[in-house]
């Protein structure tokens, strides 16, 4: 019996040993992961992840620069019937001091079909940009822009332009 028991002590004495040890090395382990993650945390704040950069804003060139003057930057078709379609061409002058260059031509809507001066404007010479408005399927007031892109400073122009439509009977 004697012998049970001791034998009994010692199996709890290895048992409690092993688990001891067992819950030891989870311990360390864990706190192993915790001052990693410190670290991480701390580091974080001290290099935080870069902003997502912005779009910077344009900076006016240096050097010689185009430069558009306008006849006219607004225009009024007055009033037209629904179905009507109608083109005003508005023209310009290169008075800057390098040859003008359109890079694009964006119209506020599908209804808008641009056409402008594809070639290089000297320096004093003139190019157009030519607007052709749809009106089927609009009515009542309406106001349109064209967005013209160039080598000027700024870099964008805005043409606009309005008319009223008469719906059909």
């Amino acid at each position: 019996m004697k012998t049970i028991v001791l034998k009994a002590i010692v199996l709890v004495v290895l048992a409690g040993g092993f688990t001891a040890c067992s819950d030891s090395a989870s311990e360390k382990k864990i706190a192993a992961l915790e001052s990693r993650l410190k670290e991480l945390e701390a580091n974080k704040t001290a290099n935080p992840q870069p902003a997502k950069p912005t779009k910077q804003p344009d900076v006016k060139p240096e050097g010689p620069i185009p430069a558009f003057e306008w006849e006219a930057t607004e225009h009024d078709f007055g009033t037209i019937n629904e179905n009507d379609v109608v083109t005003y061409t508005y023209k310009f002058k290169n008075t800057g001091e390098s040859p003008l260059i359109i890079e694009s031509v964006r119209p506020s809507c599908g209804c808008t079909a641009p056409n402008w001066s594809k070639a290089p404007i000297p320096v004093g010479g003139e190019g157009f940009v030519e607007v052709k408005f749809d009106s089927k399927g609009k009515k009542n007031a309406q106001n349109k822009t064209v967005t013209v892109t160039a080598n000027t400073w700024p870099k964008q122009t805005v043409l606009r332009f309005k008319t009223f439509v008469t719906p059909k009977s």
